[in-house]
């Protein structure tokens, strides 16, 4: 895809800026030159750009049937073992060893891949019948379908004032990756940024020996994969840079002549929904997540890696497992250059606890730049510490020019204190689960926790049937942390209390044209924005987290929700309308929201 822009020279100005930024000589003047991009087309005739002081509301549409997926198929699209679908033989792959860690009769670590298989069609969840495409879940450990982009704008109450659909011959996304497709506004106001897959050059051919289940891999470039809605597993896929022959999410559709890859791209769109695009091989074999531009003018994202087949003591001792490793977590991009081949990109931290698997401490999903310090919020996985870090040293956000010896990956890395700190906040009932993360002020920060998302049967709470656990009902919800001073002087930060009035944490609700066997019910929320109020309140807007007996819940219908906050208080308000939770806007069936952030504005469009 060519990416054109108003006038022939910016590109190339943009390009030699970034590179002036790396060797720490950017001129001021360069970023008010280019605040202008436009894609070589507008994406909807019918859109006419974000209205001022409204919010942007992301998400996507699941346009799949039952010829989406045959069942009986393997999956992932590729994938090769022998012996039946159901039941397959593993193949081996064989992984050169560092060469530090070879000896004389050992030069490669076999690695086992296993395929699934299809046990339902492409039908999603629907009244008519019992088809529900996220059955696949159980038997693709991969599994997911591309889905096309789409922005709602939104007034503040949830109106809606436009739409602009994304076209999914240019990006798409995963539906059902709950983590994907966080919004965030860049830091002079003047766009949004968000990730998602577009094809790039196929990976190498793979050859399965019968006879010894041996998958090797060649070293042969495959044609552009398609960029398109339908397309299988594309968030577990390679990325043309760092093609790992143990991920068997192989190729996107059935027949295809190579292994197909996917670029994890940035798009950043302008206030009248221009679009530009920097590809990142970056979260191979994972999703990426979320994506704030500063106001250095450099992109920093978020995001997870490797579906691969290495184990925990074979990711330190193997090429192919540094460079999963060290292509991960938070990661700077440079706009409009090209792609960097891991591992010699700017991943931001690397660190590792001990017993854990290289790659995966650092799977990080919320993230926020404010005063100039980047934060992020790990949620997930079962590696880890699951809390907020600061990435970086207080007010210096990380640059090639300005990191430490060894580059970004060895910048510092800092739990916030008061925070969990230990890997009992992790992957446990009960725990921890961060996600979207806003300052209102230097000592205010909200976190919105997402819940355990565990379903609870036979339970009723308040004379109504309640789906949530323990866990969740104590602590998801509008997080409120608070920057305090303890008796000997130092700084920590102190949970102040959690607001869910409104959320109606574990209640099923009802969605039409779908089935109530798998309604859905709150487990908490996701993605958050904020405004902070004349009068001493907040206001937070919040994507909703759900449980359900769904096959992947990350599929079901969700909701957009509202609530404000006094932020010098110290307890939730009992009465009145603050501290309640507001529903202004609820997903259909076959939709789901994402990410949600305020409209991006611009000096020009003072008649819209």
């Amino acid at each position: 895809m060519t990416i054109k822009l108003p006038r022939t020279s910016l590109r190339s100005m943009l390009a030699a800026g970034a590179a002036l930024l790396c060797l720490g000589y950017l001129a001021g003047g360069l970023a008010s030159q280019a605040q202008d991009f436009h894609h070589d087309h507008d994406h909807d005739h019918d859109f006419h750009g974000f209205a001022r002081g409204s919010i942007v509301l992301s998400g996507t549409v699941y346009i799949g049937n039952a010829d989406t997926v045959t069942p009986g198929e393997v999956l992932p699209h590729g994938c090769l073992n022998t012996g039946p679908a159901t039941n397959p033989n593993p193949a081996i792959v064989n992984v050169p060893l560092l060469s530090t860690n070879q000896t004389p009769s050992a030069t490669t670590t076999a690695v086992t891949v296993t395929c699934g298989y299809a046990s339902d069609n492409g039908e999603f969840p629907n009244v008519s019948d019992g088809h529900n495409v996220w059955n696949n879940a159980s038997t693709d450990g991969s599994f997911g379908v591309s889905s096309p982009i789409v922005l709602w704008n939104l007034s503040k109450d949830g109106d809606l004032l436009g739409t602009l659909h994304v076209p999914s011959d240019e990006i798409v996304t995963s539906f059902s990756s709950k983590s994907e497709l966080a919004l965030n506004r860049s830091a002079d106001g003047r766009s949004l940024t968000f990730m998602g897959y577009r094809g790039g050059p196929g990976c190498p051919t793979l050859t399965l020996d019968p006879t010894t289940n041996i998958l090797t891999q060649g070293t042969n470039v495959g044609p552009i994969s398609p960029t398109a809605s339908n397309l299988i597993d594309v968030s577990a896929s390679s990325t043309p840079g760092l093609c790992d022959p143990t991920n068997p999410a192989v190729a996107s559709y059935a027949g295809a002549s190579n292994p197909t890859a996917y670029y994890r791209s940035i798009a950043e769109v302008d206030a009248w929904g221009h679009i530009s695009y920097t590809e990142g091989n970056a979260y191979s074999g994972d999703n990426s997540r979320a994506v704030i531009k500063a106001h250095n003018w450099l992109y920093y994202s978020v995001g997870n890696d490797n579906s691969g087949g290495l184990s925990k003591k074979q990711m330190p001792i193997t090429q192919l497992g540094f460079n999963l490793s060290h292509s991960t977590g938070a990661e700077l991009f440079i706009p409009f250059t090209a792609p960097h081949v891991p591992p010699a990109n700017n991943m931001i931290s690397y660190f590792v606890f001990s017993g854990d698997k290289p790659g995966k401490d650092t799977n990080f999903r919320g993230m926020t730049i404010f005063n100039n310090t980047l934060y992020v919020a790990k949620g997930s996985g079962g590696n880890g510490i699951n809390t907020v870090y600061q990435l970086g040293t207080p007010g210096v956000l990380p640059t090639p020019a300005n990191a430490p010896a060894g580059g970004t990956v060895n910048e510092p890395y800092t739990i916030l204190p008061g925070f969990p700190n230990t890997a009992a906040s992790t992957n446990s009932p009960g725990g921890s689960y961060p996600f979207g993360i806003w300052f209102a002020n230097a000592t205010t920060l909200y976190v919105c926790d997402e819940g355990d998302l565990i379903y609870t049967q036979n339970q009723v709470i308040n004379e109504q049937a309640n789906v949530a656990d323990a866990g969740t009902l104590a602590t998801a919800g509008l997080q409120k942390w608070a920057l305090t001073t303890t008796p000997g002087g130092n700084q920590t930060w102190v949970r102040e209390y959690v607001i869910q009035n409104g959320l109606n944490l574990g209640v099923s609700y009802g969605v039409p044209n779908y089935p109530a066997s798998i309604e859905p019910a709150t487990g908490g929320c996701r993605n958050i924005i904020g405004v902070v109020n004349h009068d001493g309140t907040a206001t937070i807007y919040a994507v909703t987290s759900t449980i359900s007996q769904n096959g992947d819940n990350g599929a079901d219908p969700n909701k957009l929700v509202k609530v404000t906050d006094s932020i010098s208080a110290t307890q939730p308000a009992k009465n009145g309308h603050l501290d309640r939770f507001e529903t202004i806007r609820s997903a259909r069936a076959g939709e789901v929201f994402r990410g949600v952030a305020l409209a991006p504005e611009d000096d020009y469009d003072h008649n819209r």
